[in-house]
């Protein structure tokens, strides 16, 4: 007996089966790939915008601040250190040798030591040091241009490295022969480049005496003509006077004649600097330090100036007179270039942080939604395990992992896609971006999970907005939010958005679209409480049934709303932006112009034939001619005032067009000015302050007089773009006076090439499109209108996506809903109807909201917002303050598209639950 049961026992073991657990974050993939992939790529798209974003403003900055640095021009941007001649109680001997190419080598070493020191970066190959005279030598050759009888006159210098920086053109490099050079040489050899030669008529063999101090002139021979290598490089640029001469003025009385000379270079062989002590030029030893300006960048601006000071008047100065002299002296234009790139960067980049805040927020608002609408679809499940006694803990982290499993390779990705499609800029902010998007997709659906499971319960009651109240908690939240909007939206009306607000104001228009969602929601349930009784005694059930479930939204649904007006009133205002930045650019061209084109006498009035010949230029409509002078004496003959002669009909029509002093022709129509009554006149508001409203003798260019009284008085005008000027009808004006010397066009399409033919050499075009052109100067300006005009795109991005989450969470619910409404006798065309009405009123509320919020938050905060920093690349604007305006696209475009989206994604989904049985969607015992 016992040995049966030991068998028994065996064949119960042998026949054991062992439990096997299925691994949970293997199983949720595979049972719901397609959200898996959803979030992927929600994650991945998301993780790369946000890191682009850091990287697009620093390729932006530093193109920026490259663009600065070479306009500024190297003269501007080197570091030039010079140090006095040597003492003069050091003997003949010793003040030669400290002139010498090895110890001034020696100096250079230790002078781009010192400078590299500091966060500046060095460009060895354009850096040079050398000799030369700091005051020009007249050379009183007769064979040298003297335009006014002057003689030319020469620097002298003595820079190493000559041959590695220009190509020989004719003869050779200048040599030191006979021994070493002294302050008593009487020969040198020099050479010069090809612009000096050819404009100051000097050829290889030409010999020029260079005036000395107690001796007698000295010979220099020119031995060759270089072309530089690199003309622009700071090696020829630092001193321009070194590569180019130029054609000086005497300086004189105003109004006298002025005398003109030529001033060049001469280039000495490197040994030859000694004899410069024995010349009046007052020589020095310099190194120049040329920057590598590819090395710099924007977000260094901080240490790249106070290096800068530091080299100028600072410990970086200790340094360099250590190696080079003790009274070694520094000087640069740096600060100065540094200091305006930063009043740029300082001006645009809060408008640019105003757009990375708003689109930031919608980006993290859909993240979020993303996974409060898995968390509420995944509500049944989760609440059987709590109840089956899974622990907070252990939900939350199996959660976390499965989420993880997708966002992390998919944050990588668009990471690394952000890397890849914007190289050359930091890696941490970039980094730091992807890795919050990917923490925030993580994170949502077990936050969201914890607090909706912390108790355990079976079932749940109504979740509706129309029944449901609003907690305490939520109340003081909302609260909390309409104090902080408050406060942001005041402080950038008092402060503007370049003040010392902070991040406040960045978060103004997101947080003044949050205060609108929130409100909206409080309101939702009052009009559905209200439609739903009237809709009840309509005929049919389809409009009742809609309102009825549009009612029983649930809670969740808040979140996609908060996304729709977040989303829609950054794309008003990024759209609202870029509006203004047009706006400012094409009133500014237009002021300059005073039409689509003109074209200006370089030299008095037009020839005759040129108006008709540009008249039938290409895309030319309308020619308004103009006799302009800017030398009418007004009054006492002392005050210049410019007078424009025009006919007054075609004139007032273009004003008109152009919005510059629109004004009726026929107040301006008059023959007078003689021994008859006054010529009326068109006055600037200066000038009529000036003269009054009685009449006024004015002398024209040609020395005719001419009586003028002022009729009409306008800020602006077409012709003339300064604040002083006058306007009369050229009909009472002299025939030279009247004669157009300037042509104002009107058209579409112009052909600035067609205009300059038609024009010959008689007069200068100016195009609008090309004058709106030169405002956008810096890669900083375009860069903060594309940050800007992806912020628009990505608002109305994340809006739609929004409403479709929201629309494909309640999917499942609305197919079963048709198959049973099918069932008792629902029609297809019902049935889109029951959708279409359904998803209506949250997506009239989120448009009609948007929309209006978006209206309202750039209204309120255009008081605080100047957009003449990113419109306009000059210091001074031709329309004064650049502000914000309201833009009607972006405030239609994106609502409808929210309408659209609503509307089309209810019909395709009522259109596809219609081709399906019922059978399939009416399973006994499916939970829906």
């Amino acid at each position: 007996m016992k040995r049966v049961r030991r068998g028994a026992v065996k064949r119960v073991r042998r026949g054991a089966v062992k439990p096997v657990s299925a691994p949970w974050v293997r199983t949720r993939l595979r049972t719901a790939p397609g959200a898996a992939w959803a979030l992927a790529v929600l994650v991945a798209l998301t993780a790369c915008l946000a890191a682009a974003f850091p990287r697009a403003l620093d390729r932006y900055a530093d193109a920026g601040l490259d663009r600065a640095l070479t306009q500024a021009r190297p003269d501007r941007t080197s570091v030039l250190v010079t140090a006095p001649q040597p003492d003069l109680a050091l003997s003949a001997r010793e003040r030669a040798e400290s002139m010498r190419p090895e110890p001034l080598a020696g100096r250079y070493g230790k002078v781009l030591a010192a400078v590299e020191g500091t966060p500046l970066p060095v460009d060895r190959a354009q850096s040079a040091y050398g000799v030369r005279t700091t005051e020009s030598l007249p050379v009183p050759e007769p064979w040298l241009p003297q335009p006014s009888g002057l003689p030319a006159e020469f620097y002298l210098a003595a820079q190493a490295g000559l041959g590695d920086h220009a190509e020989i053109g004719s003869g050779r490099l200048p040599r030191a022969t006979g021994g070493p050079v002294t302050a008593a040489t009487g020969a040198l050899e020099a050479a010069v480049t090809a612009e000096t030669a050819r404009a100051l008529r000097i050829k290889v063999g030409s010999v020029l005496h260079v005036p000395g101090v107690e001796r007698a002139p000295f010979t220099v021979r020119v031995t060759g003509v270089l072309a530089p290598r690199d003309p622009d490089g700071a090696y020829w640029s630092t001193q321009p006077v070194l590569r180019k001469p130029s054609l000086m003025r005497v300086p004189g009385p105003p109004g006298a004649d002025h005398q003109h000379y030529w001033l060049g270079a001469l280039l000495l062989a490197p040994e030859a600097g000694p004899a410069l002590l024995g010349t009046a030029g007052t020589p020095v030893r310099y190194w120049q330090a040329a920057p590598r300006t590819g090395a710099l960048h924007a977000h260094d601006l901080s240490a790249l100036t106070s290096a800068v000071a530091g080299l100028e008047s600072g410990p970086g100065l200790r340094e360099v007179r250590a190696g080079a002299d003790p009274a070694a002296d520094v000087s640069t234009d740096l600060d100065e270039v540094f200091a305006s790139f930063g009043e740029l960067r300082s001006g645009i980049g809060p408008l640019v942080a105003v757009a990375a805040v708003g689109a930031g927020t919608v980006a993290g608002v859909v993240l979020l939604m993303s996974g409060g609408l898995a968390a509420d679809r995944r509500r049944a499940e989760l609440a059987l395990l709590r109840a089956r006694g899974a622990s907070l803990r252990g939900v939350v982290g199996r959660l976390l992992a499965e989420t993880a499993v997708v966002a992390l390779p998919a944050g990588a990705l668009g990471l690394a896609a952000a890397l890849l499609a914007l190289p050359g800029a930091r890696l941490a902010p970039a980094v730091g971006a992807a890795v919050a998007v990917t923490a925030a997709a993580c994170a949502a659906l077990p936050l969201r999970a914890a607090l909706a499971h912390r108790a355990v319960r079976v079932h749940g009651g109504r979740r509706d907005v129309a029944s449901a109240r609003p907690s305490r908690r939520r109340t003081v939240a909302e609260l909390t939010a309409v104090a902080l909007a408050l406060g942001a939206v005041e402080t950038l009306r008092r402060s503007g958005a370049s003040g010392g607000a902070g991040d406040l104001v960045s978060a103004a228009p997101v947080l003044v679209g949050v205060i609108a969602a929130l409100v909206l929601v409080r309101l939702y349930p009052l009009p559905l409480r209200r439609l739903a009784r009237p809709a009840g005694r309509l005929r049919g059930a389809v409009g009742h049934l809609a309102l009825a479930r549009a009612g029983r939204t649930p809670v969740s649904a808040v979140l996609p709303l908060l996304a729709l007006l977040t989303a829609l009133t950054t794309a008003a205002f990024g759209g609202s932006v870029l509006a203004g930045v047009a706006d400012a650019r094409d009133q500014a061209a237009v002021r300059v112009v005073g039409a689509d084109a003109r074209v200006q006498g370089t030299d008095g009035p037009l020839p005759d034939g040129v108006s008709d010949r540009v008249g039938r230029a290409s895309g030319v409509r309308e020619v308004a001619e103009v006799g302009l002078t800017d030398q009418a004496n007004a009054g006492n003959g002392k005050q210049k005032v410019p007078l424009a002669g025009v006919d007054p009909g075609a004139y007032a029509g273009l004003a008109a067009r152009t919005g510059l002093g629109a004004f009726d022709g026929a107040a301006l129509e008059g023959h007078g000015g003689g021994a008859g009554q006054p010529l009326p006149a068109l006055a600037s508001p200066a000038v009529a302050e000036r003269f009054g409203t009685g009449p006024f003798s004015v002398r024209t260019g040609d020395g005719t007089s001419v009586t003028v009284r002022v009729a009409l008085v306008r800020a602006f005008t077409p012709a003339v773009s300064g604040d002083d000027f006058l306007v009369v009808d050229r009909a009472g004006l002299s025939a030279e006076a009247a004669r157009p010397s300037l042509l104002l066009l009107t058209g579409d399409h112009l052909d600035a090439g067609a205009l300059r033919r038609a024009a010959g050499d008689a007069g200068s075009v100016l195009l609008r499109s090309a004058e709106r052109g030169r405002y956008v100067d810096s890669p900083l300006q375009s860069g903060a209108e594309r940050v800007y005009a992806v912020a628009v795109a990505a608002g109305a991005g994340y809006a739609v996506l929004a409403l479709l989450l929201s629309l494909l969470r309640a999917a499942p619910e609305r197919t079963a809903l048709l198959a049973r409404l099918r069932t008792m006798g629902l029609t297809r065309a019902q049935g889109r109807r029951l959708l279409v009405l359904e998803s209506l009123p949250q997506a009239v509320l989120a448009a009609a909201g948007g929309a209006l919020t978006g209206w309202a938050t750039v209204r309120l905060l255009a008081p605080g917002v100047d957009l003449t920093t990113i419109a306009l690349a000059t210091a001074s604007s031709p329309v004064g303050r650049a502000g914000l305006r309201t833009d009607p696209w972006s405030l239609a475009l994106p609502a409808v598209a929210v309408l659209v989206v609503a509307v089309g994604v209810a019909g395709v989904q009522a259109w596809w639950s219609g081709r399906r049985g019922s059978v399939t969607e009416l399973r006994a015992g499916d939970a829906r």
